[in-house]
């Protein structure tokens, strides 16, 4: 299997060797999950199309399976998200895997961490071409018409803290062997609660041909050649730190063999943070120029696919001063997004000034950084104002996942922004 490319164009599969075996990997669809904040991008209709993206992304699965002629579709983990009381959302899951057994498709599904909590996993009666795994113990499916065995172990409560790959049966000799299975693996990029945790050793020693791996929302491969581990990452960008093509792997595999693997974007829309250098740009219009840039590039890679992008200015430029003027910034980098085509979600700028142009009191700049430095590193001394602030008003700390004022890390973030801003003001006086 090619190394993997998390920014490269969508390839169609590759001609499918007689004798091979054609499966699809997806993982972390989060069906139906609830998105909150959506009203900031003043878009009702972008807002809805986002709310609804995750059934989009659902279709576009079962008709890649389709298309693609696979034999199977093997789901590693997070079908839902969690505790749901409307069977809508199961209702939806069960049609799109009818059309899956209309086109004489198997679907082998190993529950995650949010599949534990969903009422809805418990109780639906799923089509007889759906398998869901047990979750008392990993367990073998044989296919013979296909030449196929596949492996896999759901979860029986949301923190699964054993190594369950440690306990996955040998492979079957003779056949295309495949694992599914919901863990966080040593060496994975991504934050992820440890659950299930592994290592790519751990996997290798099972001799698969193939891993499908779920539970990591970043598409990766892990382990190339005979015995290949890959997560497909997640079917559809969630929130603005979920960014890139999302999608599914299809994957043609053969007893002892290489397996040989596409890439398909399936998202209905797409986020994407992105970094505009404005080095030496000596004026606002020629930022904005190179923001426009750099917004075309990304609305031409999304293709129809709606786009919603945080922008961030970096870089050392004259223009710094009046870029850290948050308003202005954000509505002419607004501006710009429509003329393009794009949604900005958010505008900031960690340009700095040219030395020429800092303050001549030195003493004064050394201190917001030290003041900026100690914040960073000790941010939940910032949590304390804000539990004050929520006690005495009732205000919610937590907007979704677009931004939790009570991780640390998002507090840390924002006092760097305020200071670069800061220092991009004194860096503007002479």
């Amino acid at each position: 299997m090619p190394a993997d490319h998390r920014d490269a164009a969508p390839a169609p599969a590759p001609a499918r060797p007689p004798s091979a075996v054609r499966i699809v990997h997806a993982a972390d669809i989060h069906l139906d999950s609830p998105l909150r904040g959506l009203a900031r991008l003043g878009d009702d209709d972008l807002a809805r199309t986002l709310r609804q993206a995750s059934r989009g992304a659902l279709a576009n699965l079962v008709a890649l399976c389709e298309e693609q002629g696979a034999d199977v579709l093997v789901i590693a983990g997070d079908l839902y998200d969690g505790t749901w009381h409307d069977y809508a959302t199961g209702r939806f899951f069960t049609e799109q895997m009818r059309r899956l057994a209309d086109s004489g498709i198997r679907v082998f599904l190993a529950s995650g961490n949010h599949d534990a909590e969903s009422q809805i996993t418990h109780s639906l009666t799923l089509p007889p071409n759906v398998h869901l795994f047990d979750v008392g113990a990993a367990e073998t499916l044989v296919l013979d018409d296909l030449g196929l065995a596949v492996h896999g172990q759901g979860y029986r409560t949301k923190a699964v803290s054993d190594n369950l790959a440690a306990d996955y049966p040998e492979r079957v000799s003779g056949l295309v062997n495949v694992g599914v299975l919901h863990a966080a693996v040593d060496g994975s990029a991504g934050e992820h609660a440890r659950y299930a945790p592994c290592s790519v050793a751990d996997l290798r020693a099972l001799g698969y041909e193939y891993t499908a791996l779920g539970h990591i929302h970043v598409r990766q491969v892990l382990l190339s050649g005979e015995h290949t581990v890959a997560y497909s990452g997640n079917l559809q960008g969630r929130h603005p730190r979920e960014t890139g093509p999302k999608g599914a792997y299809v994957v043609d595999l053969e007893p002892g063999a290489e397996a040989r693997a596409s890439f398909h974007a399936l998202d209905v829309a797409r986020w994407e943070a992105l970094e505009v250098d404005v080095s030496g740009a000596q004026d606002y219009p020629e930022v904005l120029e190179r923001v426009q840039a750099e917004f075309t590039t990304a609305r031409a890679q999304a293709g129809d696919r709606p786009l919603v992008v945080r922008a961030t200015l970096v870089g050392t430029t004259p223009a710094a001063a009046r870029l850290a003027d948050a308003e202005r910034l954000r509505e002419e980098v607004g501006q710009v997004a429509a003329l393009t085509g794009v949604t900005c979600e958010r505008a900031r700028s960690r340009a700095a000034a040219p030395a020429a142009l800092q303050p001549v009191d030195a003493d004064l700049l050394a201190a917001v950084r030290r003041a900026a430095a100690a914040q960073v590193a000790q941010p939940g001394e910032l949590t304390k104002p804000l539990r004050q602030l929520r006690t005495e008003v009732g205000l919610d700390l937590a907007e979704g996942e677009l931004l939790d004022l009570k991780d640390p890390r998002t507090l840390a973030a924002l006092a760097q922004e305020a200071a670069a801003e800061l220092e991009a003001r004194l860096g503007g006086l002479r």
